[in-house]
């Protein structure tokens, strides 16, 4: 697939996680795979695992990113993040894009697996679309005490064209 493909808001948010070539990256969401196909064109000797609950976003990741799948960039999953044993000592980073799990109920579970798992000093990056701003506040608020709550210092950054926000959660 071509990268050009991927939607605006994808690619800034990919550009803020600042993907360094041998991070080892937990994708949560991972939808159509316009982020996984953008994160593993920037690996080299790191590797991404990227999740869903959805088999049919993980079906359409698999095909689109099938050659950083051959290559051993990429693996999919289909499985909840609640279930879910990461198969990596340390992780750098954790992307997710309009994931409704942190702000729509308690997380602190799963949140309590990322900070466990994310390396001193790794972060835990929530992007959400602020195409519906009435949404918005709530999304943000919610996540951001439930990070904090995690034990991550939490940062906010913001694109008005795409409009998105994102919440940076540092260990």
């Amino acid at each position: 697939m071509a990268l050009q493909t991927i939607p605006a808001r994808i690619r800034w948010a990919v550009d803020v996680l600042d993907v360094q070539p041998a991070d080892q990256i937990l994708e949560i969401g991972c939808g159509q795979g316009h982020a996984a196909e953008l994160i593993c064109s920037r690996l080299e000797t790191g590797k991404l695992l990227a999740i869903d609950r959805s088999e049919s976003g993980v079906d359409r990741t698999k095909r689109r990113c099938g050659s950083y799948i051959t290559a051993g960039r990429l693996a999919v999953r289909h499985i909840d993040l609640a279930t879910l044993r990461v198969p990596v000592k340390r992780l750098d980073k954790v992307f997710a894009f309009n994931v409704n799990l942190f702000w729509v109920r308690d997380c602190q579970d799963e949140l309590a697996l990322l900070h466990e798992r994310l390396s001193p000093g790794g972060t835990i990056a929530l992007f959400y679309d602020a195409s519906r701003p009435e949404q918005l506040p709530t999304q943000l608020e919610k996540a951001s005490a439930a990070l904090v709550q995690a034990g991550f210092r939490v940062g906010v950054v913001e694109s008005k064209n795409p409009a998105a926000v994102g919440l940076l959660g540092r260990r």
